[in-house]
């Protein structure tokens, strides 16, 4: 506020502080501010709440875990502060202690749901956001004791059959223990359920444990009552966990006394517990006898009652007209059909970009996976959450999600224009205003043309946050000059052809000024390659250049810029087959390599197949990749742990794999690997469709052997597009219009 700069607090700050020994922290902060550009928003607010948040929960953690190890706490921390492990992690300065190692988790669901339950790689489930745990365990009469979270013969999957199910086993010495968590809907809610089956040679207890913790660290609960007919527990007075039989022993503990693991053996009946300091453990014992398995369902109904007739539709109705996949790589067919899902899951009606850490709404993530609703045929989807777009532009026309993010604007009309190519359909008349607004707001927000390196450029910011500290970033330009563009070509289908011509002019303008700046820095580094910014060298941060080849195509697919960019990338900046992001992140990212892989395959370069196999070896086993994935661990490190924008990437490289737009023309096969293509002893065809594209649906099939035979048939909006089949190994054939079926010949 302007006010604020006449009262003399800045005085008193300084006063307060230095007259206590502390150092001065406004001079601390204009220090570190000098090591980053000049900018409007130093950092957006959303990202320091957030990261207050985030820290407040591991100083939580520091003053809870180290201090109690005998505890049984969560697979991340069993790993990450054990000192033989390679996730361990030395705590000596941290003063917050959080998930840096095995940020990895699942989510399941009801499409159209808010509700995410997530499940951690050793099954341990947190079915309300952001609250505590329910695990399980096998408690031996003989001594020997199952513990998922400290034990390593685990296996894990996503059961696919009728919906989404997170299926974890474990054995150890004559016991066996299998978890299955889904959520499904009855008459009233939607519910989460946790299917336990347990078995133990020599007998003993299966164990239903209520935890103070989760995938982050400690999650507070202050009172645990186990009902009078001893089949539910009730937490905090609000929350219910429900039990299909009543439990055949129960035990509860508190902080001072200690984990509830410690006491399983008592012979105790305590129904109740409370902790003023928030870790209560309760633990439900149902008995194994010698040789048999139990079989017990525990239910946490999800706190949102559904309104009669407004129930979401089931997953069968969300996946009846997607586009769909059938390779003979059962590796890329999974992690095809578990992207799917996650898109699905992740777009209830806005998207987002994870369950969890990322369960917030971003316009650059949004683009991204609304992209890939689009190409996966999940038009509906795609619609809904685009419809909530107008509403978080300001009246200067700056689409809004986070202060000081400068790539917004061309986000939301670049991806408003994909809806309305790809559908075919015109604009909605209610979004009309909001793109002639956010389009003069990306013109009015360029700095003046002053003959600096960053003249006529959009102003610095903190851009994509990995990128580095704040400074004018190419892709800011990038995504602006691609919401100019994506502007006219709106104005010109609707018929305003003023407005497309004032913008194409300063697409034009902005366009030459963004090339220049390039030529500079090509001079200055002796090689075409974009750097991150005008002032920049190259480093990990110039992955945000190469929006200018994928999504946006600003360039050609052979253009020097891109193909330099990619070499030195992937030179310099690789581990393990991915992209390793140094800035903010310290990991491996799928989503970034697939980028990379994007322009590869554009150039026709092999290599785009290469990356892909790397990515999929990345995944977790239900197919999913943490944001930024720990490079001796191959747990994740940052972020999100089911990070559903590097869902979308997979679907959509498999989608441009098949079929892709490259200006006028569809291009078909390209990214095929071309040994799919010549087996002969293929059992079945290879399918992809119906595949929404510019020009309409088409769906291929292609019949693998010495020459390969493919296939397709679209439902074009209007007259069929010039076709090219590019795949590898194979004669480039460019189709005669009307034909739709060829054989491929060998190179």
């Amino acid at each position: 506020m302007p006010w604020m700069k006449w009262l003399p607090w800045r005085f008193f700050v300084r006063k307060f502080a230095t007259a206590h020994g502390f150092l001065d922290p406004l001079a601390v902060m204009a220090r570190l501010q000098r090591f980053a550009e000049p900018s409007e928003v130093s950092e957006p607010i959303e990202l320091l709440r957030a990261g207050v948040i985030f820290h407040a929960r591991a100083l939580m953690n520091s003053k809870v875990i180290q201090h109690n190890l005998d505890w049984v706490w969560p697979y991340w921390i069993e790993r990450q502060f054990d000192p033989a492990d390679v996730a361990f992690i030395p705590r000596a300065f941290s003063i917050t202690h959080c998930n840096l190692s095995h940020r990895n988790w699942t989510a399941v669901g009801i499409p159209g749901s808010e509700q995410m339950p997530i499940v951690d790689p050793r099954g341990l489930l947190t079915p309300h956001y952001d609250g505590w745990s329910i695990d399980s365990w096998i408690v031996g009469d003989d001594g020997s004791d199952l513990y998922p979270s400290q034990h390593d013969q685990i296996t894990q999957r996503m059961d696919l059959k009728d919906g989404v199910a997170i299926v974890t086993e474990s054995q150890k010495s004559g016991a066996q223990l299998e978890s299955r968590v889904w959520a499904e809907l009855d008459e009233r809610n939607n519910n989460c359920h946790m299917r336990l089956r347990a078995h133990h040679k020599t007998g003993g207890w299966l164990v239903v444990a209520l935890r103070p913790c989760n995938p982050e660290g400690v999650a507070f609960i202050h009172k645990v009552t186990l009902g009078n007919d001893r089949n539910r527990w009730l937490v905090d007075g609000q929350h219910k966990i429900l039990f299909d039989r009543p439990v055949d022993r129960h035990h509860a503990s508190d902080y001072h006394k200690g984990d509830i693991s410690l006491y399983l053996r008592d012979e105790g009946n305590e129904n109740h517990a409370e902790c003023e300091v928030g870790m209560a453990t309760a633990a439900a014992l149902f008995r194994i006898e010698p040789g048999e398995t139990v079989d017990t369902l525990v239910t946490i109904p999800q706190q949102c009652p559904l309104k009669k007739g407004n129930a979401p539709a089931g997953w069968k109705q969300n996946l009846d007209q997607h586009c769909a996949m059938s390779v003979p790589d059962t590796e890329m067919q999974f992690l095809y059909d578990a992207a799917v899902r996650t898109l699905i899951l992740h777009s209830p009606h806005d998207v987002y970009p994870g369950p969890y850490t990322y369960k917030r709404f971003w316009f650059r993530d949004a683009a991204f996976m609304i992209q890939s609703l689009l190409h996966a045929g999940l038009l509906d989807r795609a619609a809904r959450a685009l419809e909530r777009f107008p509403s978080r532009q300001k009246r200067n026309g700056y689409f809004h999600s986070q202060d000081g993010e400068w790539d917004s604007n061309g986000e939301a009309l670049w991806i408003i224009d994909q809806y309305c190519r790809i559908t075919g359909t015109k604009l909605k008349p209610e979004w009309l205003d909001p793109v002639l607004r956010g389009t003069h707001w990306i013109h009015n927000k360029r700095q003046p043309k002053d003959g600096s390196l960053t003249g006529g450029l959009l102003p610095a910011g903190f851009s994509a946050e990995h990128l580095g500290p704040n400074d004018c970033y190419f892709w800011d330009d990038f995504w602006g000059i691609a919401g100019q563009l994506s502007a006219v070509a709106i104005c010109n289908r609707e018929g305003h052809t003023q407005d497309a011509e004032t913008f194409q002019h300063h697409a034009d303008d902005f366009m030459l000024t963004v090339d220049d700046a390039l030529q500079k820095c090509a001079a200055r580094l002796d090689r075409p390659a974009m750097p991150a910014s005008p002032k920049r060298r190259l480093d990990a941060g110039a992955i945000g250049s190469i929006a200018a080849g994928y999504p946006l195509k600003l360039y050609p697919e052979n253009d020097p810029r891109l193909l330099d960019l990619v070499e030195f990338l992937m030179e310099n900046c690789f581990v393990s087959g991915g992209f390793f992001q140094d800035m903010i992140h310290s990991g491996i990212n799928a989503y970034l390599t697939i980028h990379v892989a994007q322009v590869l395959l554009r150039a026709g370069d092999p290599r785009c197949i290469d990356l892909m196999r790397n990515v999929a070896k990345l995944a977790s086993p239900t197919g999913q990749w943490p944001e930024a994935i720990h490079p001796h661990s191959f747990g994740g490190c940052m972020g999100d742990g089911q990070h559903a924008w590097a869902a979308a990437e997979w679907v959509t490289m498999q989608r441009n794999c098949f079929v892709r737009e490259e200006g006028d023309t569809l291009i078909l096969a390209s990214g095929l690997p071309a040994e799919w293509l010549s087996d002969s002893s293929a059992q079945k065809p290879i399918r992809f469709g119906p595949a929404p594209t510019y020009f309409g649906t088409i769906s291929i099939e292609i019949t693998p052997g010495d020459k390969p035979r493919i296939s397709w048939s679209g439902k074009w909006h209007d007259e069929a597009p010039p076709i090219e089949v590019r795949a590898f190994g194979y004669q480039p054939v460019v189709v005669e219009p009307g034909v739709e079926m060829l054989e491929l010949q060998p190179k």
